[in-house]
């Protein structure tokens, strides 16, 4: 176990963590951020498992990104290759491995109950289950975030990677989101991340 590790992890969750990984004999990086996951699992040709997550996720979301990670590998080693990446026995690996964290010791009062909700079906990214995701932001550093449901219906914003939308109605769980350059249609979670534009 890389003791650095600790440091991205709450404090009382430490031992069980040490438990867990201890166990697996996995190789765990800490990456720098990438905008498309949060991390992965995969194994290396010499047939070691190897688990990245990225370095500016917030504590909460790192000890969640970790053991969803984990879950992979472990419900590969049980129930074989063959498997759905986020299938079922993913599913039940992943509540199995977070329950012994889900206590207020570990996160904070506010997100346990928006975690037990999340954990009774876990979805292949816990940033598409809304509610919790904007909880979760709420203890990223840095400076203020704007989400996509907070813009104004027309009003332009950019993406972190450059592309312009304007922003339409909102459906029953997404945005309507128009790409200014290509007039194409896209559907936003209402918790994308997006800086505003001025008109």
């Amino acid at each position: 176990m890389q003791n650095q590790l600790l440091n991205f992890v709450p404090e009382q969750a430490h031992a069980q963590l040490k438990a867990l990984l201890a166990k697996d004999n996995l190789v765990v990086k800490v990456k720098q951020e990438r905008k498309t996951k949060h991390g992965d699992y995969r194994q290396l040709p010499n047939g070691k498992h190897q688990i990245t997550v990225n370095a500016n996720l917030n504590t909460y979301r790192f000890l969640i990104t970790l053991v969803h990670e984990i879950a992979h590998f472990e419900a590969f080693a049980k129930f074989g290759r063959f498997i759905k990446p986020h299938g079922k026995e993913w599913k039940l690996t992943f509540q199995h491995l977070m329950l012994p964290f889900l206590r207020p010791e570990v996160f904070p009062l506010e997100l346990l109950p928006l975690l037990a909700k999340h954990f009774k079906n876990p979805k292949a990214s816990s940033d598409t289950d809304t509610q919790l995701s904007l909880a979760l932001k709420r203890f990223d550093e840095g400076e203020d975030k704007t989400f996509v449901f907070e813009v104004p219906l027309g009003q332009t914003f950019k993406l972190y990677n450059g592309r312009v939308f304007k922003k339409g109605n909102t459906r029953r769980k997404r945005i309507e989101c128009v790409e200014v350059k290509t007039g194409k249609l896209y559907l936003f979670n209402p918790n994308a991340e997006v800086e505003i534009l001025d008109k």
